[in-house]
């Protein structure tokens, strides 16, 4: 059984890991550390898990287990992983922001499986991807790849208020989000650094703006990205291109019908559907924040390391209803 370790286990993203994991039938969570619930039960703060698990929050940390999961706030894994030397047989994966930009001295991989599939399956270090970048990476890399991203990209994103953290601000709370919509860093979230490095990656050529809109949901979770273009291809072209690009990955499907977002929510899937309007490409790209965003990526790049089946404790089931 491979042993699991979690950092910063009381957040929204470490809650949806740890109940995926529990039905992961090849490991075993080892310790889920946090300081603030230290000797709590997990399901007393993930209230899901109740019946599920008897696991207790920890402040101890062992050094050996051989995969470690960091999902603490933005900022903190790099000073985490300072103060902390762990196995050389340890697997890190960080769902953070820290070591997705690649510079000096990072030796994390990029975790988006569909661009980055060899280099996850040899690694031991891995950089989950941000839950808007998934979504809207997925959306144009089959276009990168083929060098067809020739003009400025158009984004307006929508996210369900889990993208913003468990700790509560004055743009989360339930009187606020509930029956209202807003717009936040329009043009400059921090999802694009990412984002362009990846498609420059594929296609080096590419200079063009993103413009990117994100947009708070009234709703918990799930992201609804809608991006556009301008192309030359056919709608039958860019069909078979994202059907080809994609045709070896287990949870990208293209659908012919303008899909809705309770399709992907609790599950890691990534529906996309594309229409040809005039001179423009449109894309709809749909994931869950917390499963393909996030936790979900994240068990999907352990099973890469691993050579575990790719799918393998993922088969989660929508709530269309």
């Amino acid at each position: 059984m491979i042993k699991i370790g979690i950092i910063g286990g009381a957040g929204y993203t470490a809650g949806e890991l740890i109940r995926i994991l529990l039905h992961h039938p090849k490991v075993k969570i080892d310790f889920i550390h946090s300081n603030s619930q230290d000797g709590k039960l997990v399901s007393d703060i993930h209230q899901d898990l109740l019946g599920e698990t008897y696991l207790s929050f920890s402040k101890n940390i062992n050094l050996g287990v051989n995969v470690l999961f960091l999902c603490s706030g933005h900022g903190n894994s790099k000073s985490f992983l300072t103060k902390h030397t762990f196995s050389k047989q340890t697997k890190i994966i960080d769902l953070s922001s820290d070591f997705r930009i690649k510079e000096e001295g990072n030796n994390f991989v990029y975790g988006l499986p569909e661009l980055n599939k060899k280099q996850i399956q040899t690694s031991s270090h891995i950089a989950n991807c941000g839950c808007f970048a998934t979504a809207i990476q997925l959306a144009l890399l089959p276009l990168a790849k083929s060098q067809n991203l020739k003009d400025d990209i158009h984004v307006h994103a929508i996210t369900g208020s889990t993208g913003a953290g468990q700790n509560p601000s004055s743009t989360t709370h339930f009187s606020w989000r509930n029956n209202n919509v807003s717009v936040y860093k329009p043009f400059s979230h921090q999802h694009l650094g990412e984002i362009k490095h990846s498609i420059q990656q594929l296609q080096n050529d590419f200079h063009s703006e993103i413009n990117f809109i994100p947009i708070r949901g009234n709703f918990a979770r799930g992201i609804f990205a809608s991006v556009y273009t301008k192309t030359d291809l056919s709608e039958n072209e860019l069909n078979h291109l994202f059907k080809n690009y994609y045709k070896e990955e287990p949870f990208v499907f293209i659908t012919q019908k303008n899909p809705s977002l309770k399709q992907v929510v609790n599950t890691n899937k990534c529906v996309l559907f594309i229409k040809k309007e005039g001179d423009k490409v449109f894309i709809i790209s749909l994931i869950d924040n917390l499963i393909k965003g996030a936790s979900g990526q994240a068990i999907q790049n352990m099973n890469l390391i691993f050579g575990l089946g790719e799918t393998e404790g993922l088969n989660l089931k929508a709530m269309v209803f």
